[in-house]
């Protein structure tokens, strides 16, 4: 028997006789979508509109049941101390809870759901990540989308969440409160500049021979992941390829359900070498064709110098290629679906290109809050002997672990500029408050002094 609540882990289950629990509070989405799915894989569906533990006591009593598929996560308030195979909890009607997917990860569901074309409820395409009742649940913040002109909200999809710890941030009480300007708080988030706290996520790829040979240092990467923080964006992803169609291909296969924006650089031109187009060209799985105002720009840039064939040199992926003009520009941008192709070769070129993609009315880039950071470093081993060094870098790890938990919307992590220097803790978030309370939480669990803020220059 299954248990089905109509969430996306729930369209997991196997057809077999299968349980839901139908409530008032319930989004009407949820009802529909569990009707309709149930008529699809014939299932036969025992509708209960009781609380979970007297619905099951009475259906068991008439229906006896050994096991129970459920759709449990790791992560999940219910799953504390469940294996995949528990018993039911003292107190409840017997029966063997079979948790299938326990182990699975917020973007495990997600990737068998998309690779597998499973359908799923509507509310997640809406920026719902985690869905309980209608007094519950709203769109996860981290999801919504800035809108220019201050009208309705909108939220990207749930599957767009890159950090599946913040699954439930979504997960706030929906009081009716006279002073609106009281923040809610969901999972130690507030909710009050939903704009201020969202964010993009773009991946980088290099391509280029000459890097991985160690001929050429890459330094246009690093610069594109500060000036895209700087803006909001996260950068999930930064690679090097070599100049290969198939690597190209395959590296943006695998970053395009996964990020907003990808932004490629290297290996454009008329060489043979030059191969980033075609690569972009396989990846979305149309041919190269001529681009007639590709080809004028080439012609007005070239004019009679040339000597090779402009329709052959302004060959672009068909179909969904976009030029992007600007006028210090000599050739526009291009802008195939969501991969962004730079022609920069230096950090002074892409200094230009990346004025100019920000001042474009249909740039792709939103601007939102920018991330902040702080940098606290540490000598702690400094002045201990050997023989306790791995006691206090264990109690370093139990805190800063213990941390991670606790503001999930930060990113803290840790790096040594030489094996023998100080450890410095990064804090990286879109919230001031929440950094400088992290900060102070760590310092306040070792003797004063013992850490101290870098510059963030």
């Amino acid at each position: 028997m299954g248990s089905f609540n109509g969430n996306m882990d729930s369209v997991l289950k196997c057809p077999i006789r299968t349980i839901y629990f139908e409530t008032s509070s319930a989004f009407p989405e949820i009802n529909s979508f569990t009707y309709e799915t149930a008529a699809s894989y014939d299932l036969q569906l025992d509708i209960i509109r009781l609380d979970f533990k007297s619905g099951l006591e009475t259906l068991l009593k008439e229906k006896p049941t050994k096991a129970i598929f459920l759709g449990t996560r790791i992560g999940d308030p219910n799953a504390i101390g469940q294996e995949q195979f528990s018993p039911s909890s003292t107190g409840w009607p017997p029966f063997m809870r079979v948790n299938p997917i326990l182990d699975w990860s917020y973007r495990d569901v997600w990737a068998f759901i998309l690779t597998c074309k499973v359908p799923y409820c509507s509310l997640y395409d809406k920026g719902y990540t985690s869905i309980g009742s209608i007094y519950d649940t709203e769109p996860n913040a981290l999801l919504c989308i800035p809108h220019q002109s201050g009208d309705k909200e909108n939220f990207k999809p749930a599957y767009c969440l890159s950090d599946g710890r913040l699954e439930r941030a979504g997960r706030a009480k929906k009081l009716a409160s006279k002073n609106d300007n009281i923040p809610i708080m969901s999972n130690g988030l507030k909710n009050t500049n939903p704009h201020q706290s969202c964010s993009f996520s773009a991946s980088i790829i290099a391509v280029g021979d000459e890097i991985l040979f160690g001929s050429v240092e890459e330094k246009i990467g690093a610069t594109l992941c500060k000036k895209l923080n700087a803006i909001g964006w996260r950068v999930s992803h930064i690679a090097v390829v070599g100049n290969d169609i198939d690597l190209i291909a395959d590296e943006l296969e695998h970053r395009n359900c996964k990020d907003d924006l990808i932004f490629l650089f290297g290996a454009l031109g008329p060489l043979h070498s030059d191969v980033s187009l075609a690569g972009v060209a396989k990846a979305f799985g149309v041919r190269l064709a001529p681009d007639e105002e590709f080809e004028e720009y080439l012609r007005h840039i070239m004019g009679n110098h040339g000597t090779g064939n402009r329709n052959e040199m302004a060959l672009l992926p068909e179909g969904i290629t976009e030029l992007l003009h600007h006028d210090k520009l000599v050739v526009p941008l291009i802008k195939c679906c969501n991969v962004m192709l730079l022609s920069a070769t230096n950090t002074d070129e892409l200094e230009q290109q990346w004025d100019c993609l920000l001042q474009l009315c249909s740039s792709p880039l939103v601007q939102m809050g920018p991330f902040i950071s702080k940098q606290l470093s540490t000598k702690l081993y400094d002045y201990i002997l050997l023989l306790f060094l791995y006691v206090m870098k264990v109690e370093i790890a139990a805190v800063l672990t213990k941390l991670c938990l606790d503001f999930p919307d930060i990113h803290i992590g840790c790096h040594r500029q030489s094996r023998a220097g100080p450890l410095i803790i990064n804090f990286v978030g879109k919230d001031h408050e929440r950094i400088e309370l992290a900060s102070r939480i760590l310092s306040q669990k070792f003797d004063f002094g013992s850490f101290s803020e870098l510059s963030s220059g």
